[in-house]
């Protein structure tokens, strides 16, 4: 292992070695990917969206077993079983919970208490503020280049203005890929960057090749934006479903959503009326349709069925831009060790003021 570290206030708050978050991709951040990262030295967010509470413990005890390095879990704020899988995490020792929405200041209070160091995603400074506020250890800041659910506003813009705004560690989301980005992020007054598409694209993720392949393959002009997936802004790569999804017509869209709802719902073991609620709470003020609604509640099959099942003709990759950058697929170690580099040779060229 390369032997280059930069400590900042992300590695002293969660004891990592290297300024690097893996992110929680939902069907890619499990056990395998999550402990390499840990043990390249950067912090490895375990998803548990799309587990249940029983495969979310065993989940962490199989992390356990790979790494003695810390590691996280990363929640949905807005799920009805919230609480127990905050117990859960409790129970087990996890080192951080993140959040893919902002959690509630009753429930970053609850883990606080208990030792948990709490670090939601947020993509507005105001969201930043409030969670600081309520006591969120840290902050995760991702602009728009960001995968999966996203917003309008760059990286390079919104990180300086939650880093302004905040008083506690802000780790920059959206863009990032290589040892530049860490020092560009650095600059800008950044703990450290968080990534998914990067680590996605190892030879330590579980997604299949031939999926892996279609990102290799894709340029930054290949990844688009659409909200007829469930409604919301979600960044993916373009393919013949998305397209098929955008010149859907309201009938179309709703049976193809009820056919999907029905898979995650045999899969997952929750009832129809489990499956609304957790759809409406995704609505965050947004006008929805039906079919909308039950695409929210089940977009994770439709993720599943290219993450895991290798079926992106029925599934959606969700991307970054960066993407359309990557052209391999390191391990972890290799991944971080580079980044590391990348980001000490980086630092050699800055020019020296005077």
């Amino acid at each position: 292992m390369n032997g280059v570290t930069i400590a900042t206030p992300l590695t002293k708050l969660v004891g990592v070695r290297h300024p690097i978050v893996q992110t929680g991709m939902g069907w890619v951040a499990g056990p395998r990917l999550v402990s390499a990262t840990a043990n390249a030295g950067a912090l490895g967010i375990l998803a548990s969206a799309t587990m249940t509470p029983d495969q979310l413990r065993a989940a962490v005890r199989e992390v356990r077993s790979r790494t003695d390095a810390p590691f996280g879990v990363n929640l949905r704020a807005d799920a009805s079983d919230a609480a127990e899988r905050v117990r859960i995490i409790v129970e087990e020792g996890v080192r951080v919970a993140s959040f893919a929405l902002a959690p509630s200041r009753e429930l970053i209070a609850r883990l606080r208490d208990a030792g948990v160091i709490v670090i939601p995603s947020i993509g507005a400074r105001r969201h930043a503020e409030k969670v600081a506020a309520w006591g969120a250890d840290a902050v995760v800041v991702q602009g728009s280049e960001g995968g999966g659910h996203t917003g309008n506003v760059a990286t390079t813009v919104l990180l300086p203005q939650v880093v302004d705004a905040v008083d506690i560690p802000v780790v920059a989301a959206g863009g990032f890929f290589e040892g530049r980005g860490l020092v560009a992020a650095l600059a800008y007054g950044a703990a450290g960057v968080a990534m998914g598409t990067r680590f996605l694209l190892t030879s330590d993720s579980t997604v299949p090749r031939a999926v892996q392949a279609r990102y290799l393959e894709a340029s930054v002009q290949d990844v688009t934006v659409t909200t007829k997936v469930d409604g919301l802004p979600h960044r993916m790569l373009r393919s013949e479903l998305v397209d098929t999804l955008e010149r859907s017509g309201r009938t179309a869209a709703l049976l193809r959503a009820v056919r999907h709802a029905a898979s995650f719902r045999k899969l997952s073991g929750l009832s129809w009326a489990r499956m609304v609620r957790d759809g409406l709470a995704m609505k965050h003020g947004k006008e929805l349709t039906w079919s909308q609604v039950l695409l929210a509640a089940n977009t994770p099959m439709l993720l599943r069925a290219s993450m895991v099942d290798g079926r992106t003709d029925l599934g959606v990759m969700a991307s970054g831009q960066v993407a359309g950058l990557i052209e391999d697929l390191p391990s972890c170690a290799e991944l971080v060790e580079r980044i590391m580099a990348e980001a000490h040779t980086a630092l050699g060229r800055l020019p020296q003021a005077t």
